[in-house]
């Protein structure tokens, strides 16, 4: 059994200070075995807003995976935006362009999905997916492969549908070759458990697609800050939604959703 917690969309220089202790009070407690942070953690990508965020990254446990957003690319410096849009990032966060963790039970690999010529859209290329793909090659099957991004491969019902990251289906198909088990993300600011079979009709092949909220930032979008918490065994997962609660003063788990693996079918609530 591993233990994931999910966090996205910090949004330093946008966050709300009263959540921060609370947060790393609740991932602490829960001591996950990998911390993960699917992008946007500052709102205009300033030096300022990233040492911020490097700071408070320093207070929570490790080992962490850590992608951009597009809000980690400068806006409005037009210059750093297209000749160097994550030289911040990198400085202060992570060089690493596909960082990665692996062990016995799981192997993770993060992916940058943010461009200069967007402003809110993402995209993949087949070049990350194809080393995506090769890092999970030769993994014994028992492995639970998890892909994390910060633009989603699915919306939410009733969400934009220019949400979706760029060249989804694309990347889909190769990780469905891949078997990859589940892809986490954030950008929409709304928690969200689904499989891939709800979008992408791959004969075999459901995975699970699991959205963060946002974590800290006060730009809530008519829900609670949260964070996702995975406990994932070799046939099962369970998704733990963690929302604040003002009342409380504290963050605690909301809901649950439970998955096991079929063969032949992929993931499947029960």
């Amino acid at each position: 059994m591993r233990t994931l917690v999910h966090v996205s969309d910090l949004h330093f220089g946008r966050v709300d200070p009263a959540l921060l202790a609370p947060l790393r009070d609740a991932i602490a407690g829960i001591a996950p075995d990998l911390l993960v942070v699917s992008g946007d953690l500052t709102q205009r990508a300033r030096s300022a807003q990233f040492r911020e965020a490097r700071d408070y990254l320093a207070t929570l446990p490790s080992p962490r995976i850590v992608v951009p957003g597009n809000h980690d690319i400068p806006l409005y410096d037009v210059a750093r935006r297209f000749l160097a849009p994550l030289a911040r990032f990198r400085r202060y966060i992570d060089p690493e362009p596909m960082p990665a963790f692996g062990d016995d039970e799981i192997a993770v690999v993060g992916v940058n999905t943010a461009r200069s010529l967007t402003f809110k859209g993402g995209r993949i290329n087949a070049e990350q997916v194809e080393e995506i793909a090769r890092r999970f090659e030769g993994l014994p099957e028992r492995v639970t492969r998890i892909v994390v991004t910060h633009h989603p491969f699915d919306v939410p019902e009733g969400g934009d549908e220019g949400d979706l990251l760029g060249r989804a289906p694309m990347a889909m198909a190769a990780f469905a070759r891949a078997e990859v088990d589940v892809f986490l993300s954030g950008h929409l600011h709304r928690s969200d458990i689904g499989t891939t079979a709800r979008r992408y009709h791959i004969a075999g092949f459901a995975a699970l697609v699991v959205q963060a909220g946002t974590a800290t930032s006060t730009r809530e979008r008519n829900e609670a800050n949260a964070f996702n918490v995975l406990r994932i065994g070799e046939r099962d997962l369970r998704v733990e939604t963690w929302r604040w609660s003002a009342q409380r003063g504290a963050y605690g788990p909301e809901a649950e959703a439970a998955f096991r693996y079929v063969h032949g079918t992929g993931w499947e609530r029960g």
